[in-house]
This record gives C-alpha cells, sequence and structure tokens, in this order.
C-alpha cells in the first residue's frame, strides 16, 4: 500500500514538473516573441510525443487486456488520465505558440511602422 502511494506521488510530481516547465519560461525575455513562440513550439512537440506513447500503450493495453492482469484497469485510468493531461498541454502550448508569433508579427510590424512615421516626420522638417 505504501509503495502504491508513493509510485503514485512519483508520478504526480513528475507530470505537475512537466506542465509546470510550460509555464516557467526562464531565460527568454518576456518582448522576445519569436523566440518564445520556438520555445512553447518545442513543449508542443515534447508533449506531442508522450501523447502518443500514452495512446500506443493505451491501444496495446485494449488489445490484449489479459497481459496486465490485476493491475490492468487501474493502468487504463491511469493511461487516460495522461492522455487528456498531456492534450490539455498540447493544446496549450499551441494556443500559447500562436499567440506569440501573432505578437512578434505584430511587433515588428509596429516597428516598420515607427520607422515609416520617423521618416515621414523628418521629410517635413527638412521641407
Amino acid at each position: 500500500m505504501k509503495t502504491q502511494k508513493f509510485i503514485a506521488l512519483i508520478s504526480v510530481l513528475i507530470f505537475s514538473l512537466t506542465v509546470s516547465s510550460a509555464f516557467a519560461v526562464e531565460g527568454i525575455d518576456d518582448n522576445n516573441h519569436a523566440a518564445l513562440a520556438e520555445y512553447y513550439e518545442i513543449i508542443a512537440k515534447e508533449t506531442e510525443a508522450k501523447l502518443q506513447k500514452n495512446k500506443a500503450a493505451l491501444e496495446d493495453y485494449e488489445a490484449h487486456p489479459y497481459y496486465y492482469g490485476r493491475r490492468g484497469q487501474d493502468f487504463k485510468s491511469h493511461t487516460i488520465a495522461n492522455i487528456r493531461g498531456y492534450e490539455a498541454v498540447l493544446t496549450e502550448s499551441l494556443n500559447n505558440a500562436n499567440l506569440h508569433k501573432r505578437l512578434a508579427k505584430d511587433q515588428d510590424n509596429s516597428a516598420f511602422n515607427k520607422a515609416r512615421l520617423n521618416f515621414k516626420l523628418d521629410t517635413s522638417t527638412i521641407r
């Protein structure tokens, strides 16, 4: 019983660290939206790999439930919970990546517009 609780605690801890790493963007400037978009795309790719691994494990279980014995239902419910969690992280990471891509594009456009505005102001003062 203690071993099961310990394993469950370790599983939750590892999963929470994986999820929390998606929110802890260290070393990237908040205004560098291109880098943030790339970071969230990497998180999405890693999460997609984990998601596919869990889906394959669930398919294997459903194809051969007799291999898993008494603990099969626990394995199945745990894997389904992992799949739901990874899908949520994947969706959030993709949304964040798209948001930061748009912000980076807008940031580039605003820098271009500011340069154009300064150019217009400079030409008006020359006349």
